[in-house]
């Protein structure tokens, strides 16, 4: 992540330039995202680009879901040096590079709007508390096929860490991870198929906030490439089919300090190994869980995943083997660089720069505060009656995008993470999206209600 001010940029662009001319590039793709998530693109000539790497590419902000209103709509992409990558895929004799950029307005500041300069600034904030978060997403998705009717339909019907005996789906995954590691910050760790027909996982290696948000837009791009070049569908959509599990995307979670040399949710004298630190972050993300939901599960579809019998969180508790839970502790064999939390509530439809940014500011909370959060559970919630959970303090999380947004509007923490105009943007939208979900009439619907009266 480099800025205009960085010091090391104009070593990095110069690198860039030397790199563009040496590899016979025609052009770039300057990439950043809207408020609800949509990446947003422009190409330019190669020829143009010592001049864009300086003074960046005009766009109308009007035209794009939370940059801005009419009378205040000219806006600059800047591209950002360290995220400069050939495009993998292209050929030599088309070959093209891809920047993320930061967004300016006319007189050279930030606009405050930007989902990734709002990650920025809450990543400072923790800096200047001590800490620097690490974060790993596990990003699942269902690898689709047109059936004829202009619907997705099932690739497969195998489960959690099946084998393709065609292979088919193992070089569809192999080509993922390679294309993804071309990018800068991208590791993957891991790349298999889970339990639901057609779904698979990618897990990125853990990093810091923005590089590993910068990562994730870059995964789900290349996964819906190769997809697309195999003849399929890549879907992030977190529940296209019922009866089945939906898409998540679990962030394992630590706070380290500001060189990124210490784990601090590590204790070795501690029960479990785990510092009061991160149970204090624990207790800021339970206490600030339903506040920020609206922005880890942002569609109307979200809340189709978020529903009990699929190894998706629905209550707000936390434990340990327990997968139940809204946030669980996995075993790290007293390591202490492995020390971590992961919370399950989030999916990969949403705008990774607010989530991240969102999980970061409920968990310094925690800290800053020193919330202590409830004793853990290592019960399945599920199987406990309503009255036993409310005895035990468990609460449950939003059942719809229309009640998150309804907390979403009175949280100050959220609106101050995000500032005003962002967070209205990021209301509008998804309100408008909601409304317009709520009026549709579904078959389901049809064929149970048509002919009751």
């Amino acid at each position: 992540m480099i800025d205009r001010k960085d010091k090391k940029r104009p070593e990095l662009v110069e690198n860039v330039l030397k790199s563009v001319k040496k590899n016979d590039i025609m052009g770039a793709w300057l990439q950043f995202i809207d408020v609800d998530g949509i990446v947003k693109s422009v190409e330019v000539n190669s020829n143009r680009l010592d001049d864009v790497l300086e003074s960046g590419a005009s766009f109308d902000g009007s035209s794009i879901d939370g940059y801005g209103v009419l009378q205040e709509s000219d806006m600059v992409a800047i591209p950002d040096p360290s995220t400069f990558a050939l495009v993998p895929w292209r050929s030599a004799e088309n070959a093209v590079a891809r920047f993320l950029c930061d967004i300016y307005l006319p007189d050279e500041t930030r606009y405050e709007g930007d989902p990734r300069y709002i990650l920025q600034k809450t990543v400072k904030k923790g800096v200047d508390q001590g800490y620097t978060m690490m974060a790993a997403p596990e990003l699942e998705f269902f690898i689709l096929r047109e059936n004829g009717q202009n619907l997705p339909g099932a690739t497969d019907m195998r489960g959690y860490f099946d084998s393709d005996p065609t292979d088919e789906s193992h070089l569809l995954k192999r080509d993922i991870a390679v294309y993804a590691e071309k990018f800068p910050g991208v590791c993957v760790e891991t790349v298999h198929h889970e339990v639901a027909r057609s779904q698979h996982e990618i897990d990125i290696r853990y990093a810091e906030p923005v590089v590993i948000s910068d990562a994730c837009i870059t995964v789900k791009q290349v996964v819906k490439v190769v997809a697309a070049r195999r003849g399929f569908i890549a879907t992030f959509m977190p529940k296209p089919w019922s009866g089945h599990n939906g898409s998540g995307m679990h962030v394992h979670m630590s706070l380290w300090d500001p060189k990124g040399k210490t784990n601090m949710f590590y204790d070795a004298n501690a029960p479990n190994g785990i510092s009061k630190l991160m149970r204090f972050w624990i207790g800021g993300q339970l206490k600030h869980a339903k506040e920020m939901t609206a922005i880890l599960n942002s569609w109307p579809n979200s809340y189709k995943r978020l529903v009990p019998g699929y190894e998706a969180p629905t209550y707000i508790a936390w434990g340990f083997k327990n997968r139940s839970m809204l946030i669980r502790v996995p075993n790290f064999f007293g390591k202490s660089k492995a020390a971590r939390c992961e919370i399950r509530s989030p999916d990969p439809a949403g705008n990774i720069y607010l989530q991240m940014a969102a999980l970061l500011t409920a968990g310094l909370e925690g800290v800053k505060h020193h919330i202590e959060p409830p004793n853990p559970v290592e019960l399945n919630v599920f199987k406990i009656k309503e009255e036993e959970r409310r005895r035990m303090g468990v609460d449950n999380l939003p059942e719809s995008l229309g009640q998150a947004l309804h907390v979403f509007r009175e949280s100050k923490l959220m609106k101050d993470m995000m500032g005003p105009e962002a967070f209205k943007a990021f209301i509008d939208s998804k309100s408008e999206e909601n409304t317009a979900y709520n009026m549709q009439v579904s078959d389901w619907e049809l064929q149970r209600y048509c002919r009751v009266l």
